[in-house]
């Protein structure tokens, strides 16, 4: 390689750093748009690690499965710092007599508006005679239902002062 040929090559390396540099500076100052999740003002960067044994897990799934709590780490966090952690207990009695409850009032709405279309058939298929010779057993009937309503909502109200606990 002859000397010219050196100094070739370094102008055009040096004229090539000099390209790039000028060309890195540009990007520099360029601003970039950041993509993705913002960071988190106080990001929770401390860990801590805990080991228990069958019978303690077996209380703390319980506890957690209590709580409501759909985050393991939320919940071990609340119960540290004391903060209220909720726990549902759901009495199955309660929920099925609820149910049932709720059917029985289907029931006795369905039997009510039986009752009208009786009443408007009895009053325009027969004569007054007859129409109040049938709605008399009706009211019969209708009595009968009545003390029945009367002796649920009785014993829902036991129900309710006995077993669930109203705060």
């Amino acid at each position: 390689m002859s000397l010219q040929e050196a100094e070739n090559r370094s102008e055009v390396a040096v004229f090539f750093n000099i390209r790039n540099g000028f060309i890195m500076e540009e990007k520099n100052s360029k601003q970039f748009r950041k993509t993705g999740r913002k960071p988190k003002n106080d990001p929770a960067v401390h860990r801590y690690s805990i080991n228990l044994n069958a019978e303690e897990n077996a209380k703390f799934l319980a506890l957690f499965d209590q709580s409501g709590i759909s985050v393991k780490a939320h919940f071990i966090t609340a119960c540290i710092f004391q903060k209220t952690v909720k726990t549902v207990k759901i009495d199955m009695n309660a929920v099925e007599y609820h149910a049932g409850l709720t059917k029985f009032f289907g029931q006795f709405r369905g039997i009510a508006t039986n009752y009208n279309q009786i009443v408007r058939l009895l009053n325009a298929n027969f004569s007054e005679k007859k129409a109040s010779a049938y709605l008399y057993k009706l009211e019969k009937q209708t009595a009968e239902m009545k003390e029945l309503l009367l002796k649920v909502l009785i014993l829902t109200d036991e129900f309710e002062n006995k077993y669930l606990n109203k705060e």
